[in-house]
């Protein structure tokens, strides 16, 4: 497993980024986002530290599938540390097998720093070599 990192400087605030990357007032604004990935992508659950969350879209026949994640931290404005430990197939959660132990336990980290109204994101994210050139 690569780590990868991302930055991207926004002319906006730390909360304003924030709150539109995570949909927290809108969940349109985080699948405006995430489209680039699945356009039917969106998320089920709380960005909560310890919370469950899913990763979901669907697939051409309209199949649920995505990540089955964890909050890992949460604090708001500066950080969000999300941990993958399994796949969703339809309503069936995979937390185990050779797929899944190829990458289980990754994370994808956002850090948030605010100067002068400008805020860089910082994205780090742990990327399983089969995934390396979707993700670059």
């Amino acid at each position: 497993m690569k780590k990868l990192q991302f930055k991207k400087d926004i002319n906006a605030s730390a909360e304003k980024v924030y709150n539109t990357m995570l949909g927290i007032n809108t969940i349109e604004t985080y699948q405006q986002w995430t489209a680039e990935f699945n356009p039917t992508s969106t998320y089920e659950g709380s960005w909560e530290k310890g919370s469950k969350i899913y990763f979901v879209g669907t697939d051409k026949e309209g199949k649920k599938g995505g990540m089955v994640s964890e909050i890992a931290d949460n604090i708001p404005f500066q950080f969000v540390s999300i941990r993958h430990y399994g796949m969703l197939d339809g309503e069936n959660e995979i937390t185990e097998g050779p797929e899944i132990e190829k990458w289980a336990g990754s994370l994808e980290n956002y850090s948030f720093h605010e100067q002068n109204g400008i805020t860089t994101v910082t994205i780090e994210c742990d990327v399983a070599d089969d995934y390396l050139d979707y993700f670059n």
